[in-house]
């Protein structure tokens, strides 16, 4: 979980989808109140029926000692796929270049206005009617909180190599690889990143000036509109959209 939010680390995500399931996760999102938000897949090549299935997991201790077990787990529910979605001029499908578009039908679908109502139900769950709130104790929002808004650099485990995951690496808008964002402020986020399409949900916080917002944005930086070929426009084009900590630190005076 500290590599999803401290790097959008897409194994992590596959463990986490894993240990959880895909029923689990759909069926709890659907009772938050999102029906038309859906996870199907994980970041790996596997067809839809290989993602209805998670594997059996098991916790030891180092001496041994079964801590916690799960069995497999298949999912039985239906998805409604009545929605097309295909984006792009054309596509790599294992190694070949198809002259068409995408198809994301049947993918993992998740709106901005989805990604915001989610961090306000995490960050302030008071603020949302009590189906909407996360079920988490004190201990698991110190947490969620701490690790949403720390950098690379402020953690020790895991370790990471400072000049690659710079302190803005997933905070979008802030990201700029030469300055630091203000000691005053925190941004509470989660980001991702496929496809040449960026997003970023944030809760971003002002100390210093007693200013506070939550701002969610995507963006599609494709400008061949070729998917899948790993050659997209996300410094040349993605960043400049992007608020550097400098322009940031100017607006607020």
């Amino acid at each position: 979980m500290k590599k999803v939010f401290l790097i959008s680390d897409n194994v992590a995500y596959n463990r986490m989808y894993e240990f959880l399931g895909q029923q689990t996760i759909n069926r709890r999102l659907h009772m938050m109140g999102h029906p038309d938000l859906r996870i199907t897949r994980r970041f790996v090549r596997m067809n839809e029926d290989e993602n209805r299935h998670t594997n059996s997991m098991r916790f030891v201790s180092h001496e041994g000692h079964l801590l916690y077990e799960q069995p497999a787990a298949y999912n039985t529910d239906t998805f409604n796929f009545s929605h097309i979605n295909k984006m792009g001029n054309a596509h790599y499908a294992y190694d070949s270049l198809i002259q068409s578009p995408i198809d994301f039908t049947t993918a993992n679908n998740v709106t901005v206005l989805h990604l915001q109502q989610i961090l306000q139900s995490a960050l302030f769950p008071e603020s949302v009617p009590r189906f909407k709130r996360w079920q988490l104790d004190r201990e698991d929002y110190s947490f969620l909180y701490r690790f949403l808004s720390q950098y690379p650099s402020e953690t020790d485990f895991p370790k990471y190599d400072s000049s690659v995951y710079f302190d803005s690496y997933v905070k979008f808008f802030f990201r700029n690889t030469e300055q630091r964002i203000p000691p005053y402020v925190r941004v509470f986020n989660k980001v991702g990143w496929a496809y040449g399409c960026m997003t970023d949900v944030s809760y971003i916080v002002d100390f210093k000036h007693r200013v506070e917002f939550m701002l969610t944005a995507t963006i599609c930086v494709n400008s061949d509109g070729v998917m899948n070929d790993d050659k997209y426009d996300y410094e040349t084009l993605g960043i400049h959209f992007s608020i550097s900590s400098a322009n940031y630190s100017i607006s607020m005076n």
